[in-house]
């Protein structure tokens, strides 16, 4: 861990609260720990590959990357999920049911980087 973050850690603390947030009625918060879960699960599999992952667009391109490396179209449609659910915690307009179907896909996106990931296997 180059920066001191265990970024699987984090992801997977946030998936849970994000959980706790929706079943609490706080719509903004779960969106943005959902995308907090995704955005970490992606640092951490960016991390071991030796990739920066210090933007959005980094990211994203990490993504793309693993796409590429994996033939697996479901990690960048996943990860743009979270980023919608992400948009939310500004704009407010998605229902409870959108949220806890963008977080069981995010979730969804933790299990496949999860098997891709050196640091959990």
């Amino acid at each position: 861990m180059a920066n001191g973050l265990n970024h699987w850690e984090i992801s997977r603390r946030f998936i849970i609260q994000a959980d706790a947030e929706l079943a609490a009625g706080d719509m903004l918060q779960a969106s943005e720990k959902g995308w907090d879960a995704a955005a970490h699960a992606i640092k951490a599999v960016a991390q071991e590959r030796g990739c920066r992952h210090d933007s959005h667009a980094r990211l994203f391109g990490i993504a793309d990357r693993l796409v590429a490396e994996t033939g697996n179209s479901d990690i960048i449609e996943l990860f743009r999920v979270a980023s919608e659910v992400h948009k939310n915690f500004y704009e407010g307009n998605m229902s409870q049911e959108d949220i806890a179907e963008g977080l069981a896909k995010i979730r969804t996106l933790l299990d496949i980087l999860d098997n891709l990931s050196s640091e959990t296997n």
